[in-house]
């Protein structure tokens, strides 16, 4: 079981933690349900659990921050919508809380040891191939969180994860379903599309009707409200060169960091789980006899491979490898440091059974030099006053830009620049401009309409800027003289492509109604004929595709089916179904179990997806 855990740690459950890391950052603002505090007003309930405004807040920064990153310059401001983002996250949120409240109710439950096992054998946590405090802290102060609250985090995500798998995981197919599904995937079908082109040069449009397309769409021609601001930036890393450490400081350091270096110990055991069968008593008297037969000579490994019940070692002889303190069950560690080598424990109770341990070796500790580590050293000493400097230079700024009237002064007097960023919209922008709390003060009255500079704003935790606007343009109307050229190409295209679907709709009437010029298209001379077509044909478009293979089988072979579909460029295709073939299906092996994989996989994502619906049909949800 121990060798399980640490075995997955490097497959799926690292996946997981990084997982969390990484999507949760894109996603909907999970990171929000851990810091929330000291609330007052809530978003919404759930079942009588509260979601706070806190929480839906940074929900919402969240996402806009990802989309402004995936995006940058190329993104649709409509996009960023506060309200439609807002929506977005509430919906996630509450979806969130009703999935954990399932989760507990199914009884899903996963231990804090199991949380420090994965925390420590991740390996985004680990320098030199050990866990690392100071690493993990690293990581997870970059993502705003605490331990505490990452550990409540990767607690809830494991609990989805698990009522994700568990009904996931419970779906089937039977063999009639599989061939079913074999013989409409392997299905081909005879087709021949007509293509009705738009033709937007031949389109007149007049001063009239172009007048009369701007003023009835006269809300989409607003230039976008934005502010151009300047601010000063005060930055961490920029007060390295400006400290000094003294060399007794590096060795006091350097003998402090080695002197908590321990010894890796390699082990083995013997695993006895209790159940229904097999109690406390008898797993301990049981391997109180494993125990002399190997001190009378059987070999531990071999009776490992008969009775341990560690899935993850049994199969190598009970060896579990290399390992330091703060990895196993405190009494299974606490067994172990105090053999000697070769030596055998007596039974030793843990949370997953009884243990049989044996030392097979120690190894030292591996002391690095002190010229190895005094860069680390060094800048570790260093930061130490980095930050009380970056504090107290970060309340000069505050301070400095209270009292002026603008950026210069402030800046002169703390050495630094006065920068200036690119315009943006109350939907933020690049630069600074993709940093929420940036937007909110550049457009809050005491900046924007009193022309105040604003508060000291913490980008991240090594960054610092105080803005002010500089100009502020407000949204106007769009001149049409302006729009005048643009709006008749658009206006063109609309009315092509109208044009075209009524001449491809009309053709269609006549097709359907035995009034077709189904003889010239036999011909070849304006359809274009395609046989035997796959549903991932290629040089066709999937559109097309997808149409085709929606339409109905033909009622005889000289009566073939009509479809029509308005295709993005404004073209019309009409399409004619000609036959479908259905061959008697031949499948190896490989490809049975392909399509199982695939449809098993399939019904468990919609059972999971009806449990959701489940649950969210009969929950209490009150949004405020």
């Amino acid at each position: 079981m121990l060798q399980n855990i640490r075995d997955n740690s490097q497959g799926w459950i690292a996946k997981t933690i990084v997982g969390v890391i990484v999507v949760l950052m894109a996603l909907t603002g999970f990171d929000a349900i851990m810091n929330a505090a000291n609330h007052s007003k809530d978003a919404a309930e759930v079942n009588g659990e509260s979601i706070s405004t806190d929480e839906l807040t940074r929900a919402v920064d969240m996402q806009r921050r990802q989309l402004l990153q995936q995006l940058g310059g190329q993104f649709d401001p409509a996009m960023l919508d506060d309200k439609r983002l807002r929506e977005g996250a509430l919906k996630a949120l509450i979806e969130r809380k009703l999935l954990l409240q399932g989760a507990a109710d199914a009884g899903f439950g996963f231990s804090q040891q199991a949380l420090d096992q994965l925390i420590l054998l991740t390996p985004e946590f680990q320098q030199d191939g050990k866990f690392s405090a100071d690493r993990f802290d690293q990581v997870i102060r970059q993502m705003g969180y605490s331990r505490l609250q990452f550990r409540e985090l990767l607690e809830q995500e494991m609990l989805i994860g698990q009522l994700r798998a568990g009904l996931a995981g419970s779906g089937f197919v039977t063999d009639q379903e599989l061939r079913a599904f074999a013989a409409l995937e392997q299905q081909t079908r005879d087709f021949a599309t007509l293509a009705i082109q738009a033709r937007p040069e031949q389109i007149q449009v007049s001063e009239e009707e172009l007048k009369a397309y701007y003023e009835q769409h006269a809300s989409e021609f607003m230039t976008p409200e934005q502010v151009l601001v300047e601010y000063i930036e005060l930055k961490k890393d920029a007060f390295f060169d400006q400290v000094k450490v003294s060399n007794e400081d590096i060795q006091a350091l350097y003998e402090k960091e080695v002197a908590n270096l321990g010894e890796q110990r390699k082990a083995s055991h013997i695993l006895l789980e209790t159940d229904a069968k097999l109690n406390d008593e008898q797993a301990k008297a049981k391997l109180e006899e494993l125990r002399k037969r190997i001190e009378q000579g059987e070999d531990f490994a071999k009776l490992a491979k008969e009775f341990s019940r560690d899935p993850g070692s049994a199969a190598n002889g009970g060896d579990l490898g290399f390992a330091g303190k703060g990895v196993y069950d405190a009494a299974f560690e606490n067994a172990l440091f105090a053999l000697k080598v070769g030596e055998l424990s007596a039974p030793v109770k843990s949370e997953f059974g009884w243990h049989l341990i044996r030392l097979d070796q120690v190894q030292a500790p591996q002391v690095p030099t002190l010229e190895s580590l005094r860069p680390q050293l060094e800048r570790d000493l260093k930061a130490q006053q980095v930050e009380q400097r970056f504090v107290e230079k970060t309340k000069e700024l505050e301070d400095a830009a209270f009292e002026s009237a603008d950026l210069a002064q402030p800046a002169q007097e703390l050495g630094l620049a006065v920068k200036q960023a690119e315009p943006f919209g109350r939907e933020g922008g690049a630069g600074i401009a993709a940093n929420r709390q940036v937007v909110q003060a550049a457009f809050s009255p005491e900046v924007l309409t009193e022309g105040a500079n604003s508060s000291a704003l913490e980008l991240d935790p090594d960054t610092v800027v105080v803005l002010r606007v500089k100009e502020h343009h407000k949204s106007e109307q769009q001149p049409l003289a302006q729009l005048a050229d643009s709006l008749r190409q658009r206006i063109r295209k609309e009315l092509a492509g109208k044009a075209a679907q009524e001449r491809g709709e009309a053709l269609l009437v006549d097709l359907r109604a035995g009034k077709t010029p189904v003889i010239q298209a036999k011909s070849g001379e304006s359809w274009q004929v395609i046989e035997a077509a796959k549903r991932n044909q290629e040089n066709v478009q999937p559109q097309v595709l997808q149409a085709l293979f929606r339409m109905p089988r033909p009622a005889a072979a000289d009566k073939p089916g009509f479809a029509g579909l308005a295709l993005g460029n404004g073209d019309y295709l009409v399409i004619r179904l000609d036959g479908v073939s259905n061959a008697e299906v031949q499948l190896s092996d490989e490809e049975l179990a392909m399509y199982r994989r695939f449809l098993t996989s399939r019904s468990g994502q919609q059972d999971f997806q009806a449990f959701r619906r489940q649950l969210e049909t009969e929950a209490k949800v009150e949004r405020f």
